[in-house]
C-alpha cells in the first residue's frame, strides 16, 4: 500500500472486494460511457485484475476515488478510471504511473489502449507521452507506449 502525500490518498493494489465500488465508477464517467453496462461485468473485472493482468485503486478519504488495470494478455489498458468531481487531482496519473512501472516491469515492450476522441482521456493520454496509432473501432483514437518512451517521460 503506497500513502500518496496527496491530502489523505492511499493507492493499492486491487481486490475482488473492490470490484463493486470499481464498477459505480465505470459507470458514473461523462466521457467514454458505456453503452451498456452489462457488456462489462463483474466477473470480467475479476479475471483482469485477478488472472490476465493486475489492477490498482485509490482510496480518498475513505471512498474509492479511481482505478486502473493492465492486461498482460493483450498488452492493453482495459481501464484507467477517475470518479466525476476528483478529477485534476492527479490521481489518474499516479495510477497511470505505477500500472505502467508494473507493466513494463514484466517484459513487456509495447502497450496500447483505445478511447474516445475529443475527450479528457485523449488530452490526458497526449499529455503523458502515449503516440497515436490511428482510429479503434469506429470512433475511437488507438494510442501506444512503448516501454523506451515510458522510460523518457517518466524520467
Amino acid at each position: 500500500m503506497l500513502k500518496h502525500n496527496k491530502i489523505d490518498m492511499i493507492f493499492r493494489q486491487a481486490e475482488t472486494t473492490d470490484i463493486q465500488c470499481m464498477q459505480v465508477i465505470r459507470n458514473a464517467v461523462k466521457e467514454n460511457v458505456l453503452s451498456d453496462p452489462a457488456l462489462v461485468p463483474g466477473i470480467d473485472v475479476e479475471k483482469y485484475i485477478n488472472h490476465r493482468g493486475k489492477g490498482w485503486v485509490c482510496i480518498n478519504d475513505g471512498v474509492m476515488a479511481g482505478f486502473c488495470i493492465a492486461d498482460l494478455v493483450d498488452d492493453n489498458i482495459w481501464a484507467l478510471f477517475v470518479l466525476p468531481g476528483m478529477e485534476g487531482r492527479g490521481i489518474g496519473r499516479a495510477l497511470q504511473n505505477m500500472m505502467l512501472d508494473w507493466y513494463f516491469s514484466q517484459g513487456k515492450t509495447t502497450v496500447w489502449l483505445s478511447t474516445q476522441k475529443q475527450s479528457r482521456a485523449e488530452k490526458f493520454y497526449r499529455l503523458t507521452g502515449w503516440k497515436e496509432a490511428g482510429l479503434y473501432g469506429k470512433a475511437d483514437i488507438k494510442f501506444t507506449m512503448s516501454r523506451d518512451d515510458w522510460k523518457d517521460v517518466s524520467a
